[in-house]
């Protein structure tokens, strides 16, 4: 092989075979091991609908159906697919123009080219069906089913809650969504969002080039089927709920009924409400913006869980207790009351005069007695040296009662409330305070706020004689056996049972003989307690607090209306008229229900 010419024929030779076999290689590779021409060849064939699992339905306490599902249909859109269409023609079908046509086939290829994404939402079956039959002329174009919420009832708005469409943020931080989504955003419809929204499926369809389904990919071996929500089953009585609500139409306040044995919420009221349809459906925009920009009712503002009141002389209730704890009276430690609390050149003044114990303090509601006892709790030196230390002691125990904190439980966006601290105080007054200068707190005025929820479970701990278990809506998941036992733990409030009788004796005389007298039910033993929580801006607030019956508590209820005055004028009639309702179900005293149905208070 010295010949030059016959080694360069073998040189070029070889480069040719080389060349050659590259070719056949990468050849190879595109047509039989990468399956990127097949995808996308299968992409003009095929088309991949997600198959939208229904929500999950809820039911009341009694099997009653609160929540349940309807079909609508969007008309969906995957950019990639479009082809050459009559824009004027969709736009009539459509009733929308064509700058909104442009504006939405930009959002789609925004959002990706390849994925379907909604372009006309929440469409009925018969604007659907005319549709369809010219779909065929609009390429890139597919209907997909889904279901959209409502309700049997127009009531229980904040407890159930809102679904609504993702949003971008939703979309960053959560892969389960895609744009068009729906989820819960309120209520119920968030906290259990992951049980209720069920597990996505997918359809394989065939299309043709007219942009028509001609059937299943391989029969359906592709497809995957949706799992519905899971139903849950809510701690509510549909018919106390809807009864609760009609009791403060015209007003506003709240009304929470709990069983507390087990922590269930029987009715929850805030008003004024709005009827949970107006925020399904196309118009849910609209309905929103006009619910939030109600400033004068504000129906989006869910008053039981959010508002913050003085608590008023329901608070006594309370720190009767901890003075029984903290040994600064018993059951039969007499005060003499003279008709007021004095306080240097200022006096809380007091209706009841005379000697009194804690079961007539609790019966009358003495002013006197109460601040007494406050201002010795927090100013017992033998105990604490310093009225710091007195105050947090008492603050400890007031906040181991659930107060000024949140409960955590399945009722979102709720407010803890406020029980201020000893630096609150300390920056106040510059270190030089006493038991005097926050003693109206003694009496449910002054600096400490609470909300409904929170005086209703203060109830539910005098009821169980020293314990509570959170306030929940929810009582079972999947099936009705199959309990909510995220919520089951008893809460130990540190006080002991004997605590309790004298409070508990002194608001069932309130009802028998004293101010609570308009929340009596005969044949039944209630126990409860006035209230008049102080208003700045106007009118007192009208407070009553209950429990049925003493003997074997099966409900308490806390009821609070706005600028309705004294307790006994409004409140306590309307707790009467829920307790009677659930405990018997029906209403004997229709006077006094036609009055408080009628009542409408000016605001």
């Amino acid at each position: 092989m010295d010949n030059p010419l016959q080694k360069r024929s073998i040189i070029i030779a070889l480069v040719i075979l080389i060349i050659g076999v590259v070719y056949v290689v990468y050849l190879f590779s595109l047509q039989v091991l990468d399956d990127y021409y097949k995808k996308s060849a299968d992409e003009n064939a095929l088309r991949y609908i997600t198959e939208h699992p229904d929500r999950g339905l809820v039911y009341d306490r009694n099997n009653l159906l609160m929540v349940y599902n309807e079909p609508i249909y969007d008309l969906m859109i995957v950019p990639n697919e479009l082809r050459e269409f009559d824009t004027a023609d969709l736009c009539r079908n459509l009733e929308i123009t064509v700058e909104i046509l442009q504006q939405r086939i930009e959002r789609a290829c925004n959002y990706s080219k390849m994925i379907p994404s909604p372009f006309e939402q929440q469409m009925s079956k018969e604007e659907i069906g005319y549709l369809q039959e010219k779909l065929y002329k609009f390429s890139g174009f597919f209907v997909q089913s889904r279901t959209l919420r409502y309700y049997p009832l127009p009531i229980a708005a904040h407890v159930l809650g809102y679904v609504g469409e993702v949003n971008q943020e939703i979309l960053e931080n959560d892969t389960y969504y895609q744009l068009g989504d729906y989820i819960g955003f309120s209520g119920i419809e968030k906290t259990y969002e992951p049980e209720l929204r069920g597990v996505k499926g997918k359809k394989v369809v065939l299309i043709d080039v007219h942009n028509r389904e001609k059937g299943k990919y391989k029969n359906g071996e592709e497809d995957v089927a949706p799992s519905p929500g899971e139903p849950l089953w809510s701690t509510i009585d549909m018919t106390l709920q809807e009864y609760g609500e009609e009791l403060l139409k015209n007003k506003r306040g709240s009304i929470v009924a709990i069983e507390p044995a087990t922590g269930e919420i029987l009715c929850i009221v805030s008003s004024p409400s709005y009827d949970p349809n107006l925020l399904v459906g196309k118009n849910r925009s609209k309905n929103y913006a006009a619910l939030v920009r109600d400033n004068v009712n504000k129906p989006l503002f869910n008053r039981a869980l959010q508002a913050m009141y003085p608590p008023g002389s329901t608070f006594k209730l309370l720190n009767g207790l901890i003075a029984e704890k903290e040994g600064i009276v018993n059951a039969s430690t007499i005060y003499s009351c003279p008709g007021g609390y004095i306080m240097d050149k200022h006096t809380i003044n007091c209706h009841h005069v005379g000697a009194t114990n804690l079961v007539s303090a609790v019966q009358h509601s003495c002013n006197f007695y109460f601040c007494k006892v406050f201002y010795n709790i927090i100013s017992n030196k033998k105990k604490y040296p310093t009225i710091q230390e007195g105050y947090q002691a008492w603050k400890d125990q007031v906040n181991l009662m659930g107060f000024g904190q949140p409960f955590e439980t399945d009722l979102p966006f709720e407010n803890k409330g406020i029980i201020p601290s000893v630096d609150y105080f300390d920056k106040l007054y510059h270190g030089r305070w006493n038991g005097n200068s926050v003693v109206s707190m003694g009496i449910g005025q002054g600096e400490a706020a609470t909300t409904p929820i929170q005086m209703a479970n203060l109830l539910s701990i005098i009821a169980n004689k020293g314990y509570y278990i959170k306030p929940h809506i929810i009582k079972a998941i999947s099936t009705m056996d199959n309990p909510n036992n995220r919520f089951a733990e008893k809460i130990d409030v540190g006080l002991k049972e004997e605590y309790f009788d004298p409070i508990l004796k002194g608001m069932e005389l309130a009802v028998e003989a004293g101010t609570g007298r308009a929340a009596r039910i005969p044949g039944i033993r209630i126990a409860g307690k006035t209230g008049t929580a102080q208003n700045p801006h106007g009118k007192d607030h009208s407070v009553f607090a209950s429990i049925a019956p003493v003997d074997n508590p099966k409900i308490v209820v806390f009821v609070l209306v706005e600028n309705a005055g004294w307790g006994a004028s409004v409140a306590a009639p309307i707790a009467g008229l829920i307790m009677e309702k659930y405990l018997k179900g029906e209403v004997a005293n229709k006077d006094a229900e036609n009055r408080i149905i009628s009542l409408s208070i000016k605001y």
